[in-house]
């Protein structure tokens, strides 16, 4: 029972359902089990009833593959985080399980509950991973590419290189009257097309293929031609164009700040206080010499009127004092 006990476990950390493609199987989860198969179960359950729990376990296992989703929407891949978170998911329960010294009906019970949990959050991460990541066969896709220039189409997803068991890309020019033309089949998950024409506007068609033959993604592509872009001519050095104009005006309008205003009616209160002092010395200067010099000339004018008397020509007196 241990070889086909580990194998089984294999195919529950890897998810290896009954379809071609899978990803590597995680050791850690293997290693895990195969502890709690030989170390936890000889020291927390009855040595007669192990061989009936890992018959159990078994069957729990393999109904993994048994997963609630819709029929065709699993092909057995699934990429390399939801692995991972999986696998994580699970060590960890186990862990909490072994952690917990739990013994006899008790540990069983928690071991086939948390198998229950696992299954339904795969089931829940195999459902996003096909939802938001993998592509159907009913997977369409828009392509806008301008007249004379390059066209590429990408056929790749994300799980594809997690998986196995995949082969090459076919793309395939797919005609109104349903035929299709092998245009290019290869390694290569992109078909570049350089230099398009209205000719090359149609459907495309790309297709994964598996060891099987039958195919693991198939994607539909809508080209349309749209017209040639129009060059934007660089304008002279020497020309002002919209967007520098503007972005002058808007720098020039640009209100300035609280700080620069202040600091301006600041200087602009200090300059004009500066000159009305001038002037206002300047005039009580020019005020003060008018008031000394009109008192000067009152007090020197009145003095000298009332010293002064009419004076007689001498001529004039001695002839007097001759006759």
């Amino acid at each position: 029972m241990g070889p086909q006990f580990t194998l089984l476990f294999s195919a529950l950390a890897g998810c290896l359902l009954p379809a071609e493609g899978c990803v590597i199987c995680d050791p850690s989860v293997v290693l895990a089990l195969k502890s709690l198969e030989k170390d936890y179960l000889p020291g927390h359950l009855d040595a007669s009833l192990h061989k009936t729990l890992m018959d159990k376990v078994e069957k729990a296992v393999a109904d993994f593959q048994n997963l609630s989703l819709a029929e065709d929407a699993y092909m057995g891949v699934i990429d390399e985080d939801t692995l991972q978170k999986a696998s994580w998911s699970l060590l960890k329960d186990l862990k909490r399980i072994t952690d917990s010294d739990v013994k006899d009906n008790l540990f069983v019970k928690e071991l086939f509950w948390m198998l229950h949990l696992q299954k339904e959050a795969l089931a829940t991460s195999v459902a996003r991973f096909q939802r938001e990541a993998y592509c159907p066969n009913q997977c369409e896709r828009n392509v806008d590419v301008p007249h004379m220039e390059d066209m590429i189409l990408d056929c790749e997803l994300n799980w594809h290189k997690a998986s196995e068991g995949l082969t090459d890309y076919s793309f395939y020019r797919v005609w109104g009257n349903n035929t299709e033309t092998l245009v290019s089949k290869g390694k290569e998950p992109t078909l570049t097309k350089p230099m398009v024409g209205p000719e090359d506007a149609g459907d495309y068609r790309c297709e994964l293929g598996t060891v099987n033959s039958s195919p693991a993604t198939i994607i539909f592509f809508h080209v349309t031609v749209l017209p040639k872009r129009v060059q934007e001519e660089n304008p002279s050095p020497n020309i002002v164009t919209l967007g520098e104009a503007t972005s002058e005006s808007s720098i020039t309008l640009q209100p300035p700040k609280p700080d620069s205003m202040l600091k301006g009616r600041l200087l602009g209160l200090l300059i004009w206080g500066s000159v009305a002092l001038i002037i206002g010395l300047t005039f009580a200067i020019f005020c003060r010499r008018k008031v000394f010099d009109f008192i000067k000339s009152s007090l020197f004018g009145l003095g000298s009127g009332a010293d002064e008397q009419p004076q007689v020509p001498k001529e004039q007196d001695t002839d007097s004092m001759d006759q």
